[in-house]
């Protein structure tokens, strides 16, 4: 991938200025590829094997302690990590790890955006994996996919990045499956009220409709909807709404040569300016500096 698509996996940006926001596992360096994929024991060495809590702004990561013990603290929740553990780290999920020394296994980072392309609202995926969880036993099917991840992410063979997305849509089912089985009852928060709000966020994101619109529109008050939103994601519904405006025109200012104001247009924004507002709230930069970052400073 080209330093474009890059930095499409940036992601500094944290609303709490006492909990730092990694990128990678433990690390501020962009994420410079479809998925990033390496071994616990690689990192962890570099920091005495204990992580402190922290949160990813705009990635999903999945671990799998293959061998050795550990703790991981989610959302300030303690749980023991044993071997073939698999942990689900959602984005924005504040979370730490503490590892035996010798522990290994691996841990695979994607952006958020790889959800958007491989997840339908209509299936109902999404709210599950939107919750943080630890899955005492991987199954083998599960393990292979990671394996299979960090081999052809470590080949830089041909068709690479396209084996690479289909092997995460494929992990992201197995995941979403497997947290069912070890907490079916736990496993969502009325997922059918989340999958209906996902369904019309993704129709109507560029409507610019409020929280009061979705809650209408799905029969239930907006209190109940920020309450549900946030127990499943950690965030308001309102957040994730402007996520979702974010999202797209990041996607816009990486893949396509839309200036500014045509994106701002194209989202629905009556004024460029107050687009560029919102952008720069939510990423730490304007749109067109986030544009000359991919480009090196040139566009």
């Amino acid at each position: 991938m080209d330093r474009r698509g890059g930095l499409l996996y940036d992601s500094n940006m944290s609303g709490n200025a006492q909990i730092p926001s990694f990128n990678l596992f433990g690390e501020h360096a962009d994420l410079p590829d479809v998925v990033h994929c390496e071994t616990i024991a690689a990192r962890s060495k570099l920091h005495d094997w204990e992580f402190t809590p922290h949160r990813h702004a705009r990635l999903h990561q999945v671990l799998l302690l293959r061998t050795g013990a550990g703790m991981v603290t989610l959302d300030g929740a303690k749980h023991t990590l044993a071997a073939m553990t698999v942990v689900n780290v959602p984005t924005g999920i504040v979370h730490g790890y503490s590892f035996a020394p010798g522990t290994d296994g691996l841990v695979v980072t994607f952006a958020t955006e790889m959800l958007d392309q491989s997840l339908h609202p209509s299936e109902g995926l999404r709210p599950v994996l939107a919750r943080a969880s630890v899955v005492p036993q991987a199954d083998a099917r599960l393990v292979r996919s990671m394996d299979q991840i960090a081999a052809i992410f470590t080949a830089r063979d041909f068709a690479r990045a396209q084996m690479l997305r289909a092997l995460v849509a494929l992990l992201l089912g197995q995941i979403a499956g497997a947290m069912m089985l070890a907490a079916p009852s736990d496993s969502t928060v009325e997922p059918a009220v989340l999958t209906r709000f996902q369904t019309l966020l993704d129709e109507n994101f560029t409507r610019h409709w409020s929280v009061a619109d979705y809650a209408r529109a799905l029969a239930i008050s907006t209190t109940h909807l920020t309450r549900l939103a946030r127990a499943a994601t950690g965030q308001p519904a309102s957040a994730l709404i402007e996520e979702r405006l974010v999202r797209e025109a990041r996607r816009n200012l990486v893949y396509t040569n839309l200036s500014v104001s045509q994106i701002a247009y194209a989202l629905g924004f009556d004024d460029p300016a107050y687009f560029s507002r919102v952008f720069t709230r939510s990423m730490g930069l304007s749109p067109r500096a986030f544009r000359q970052r991919l480009d090196g400073g040139g566009r």
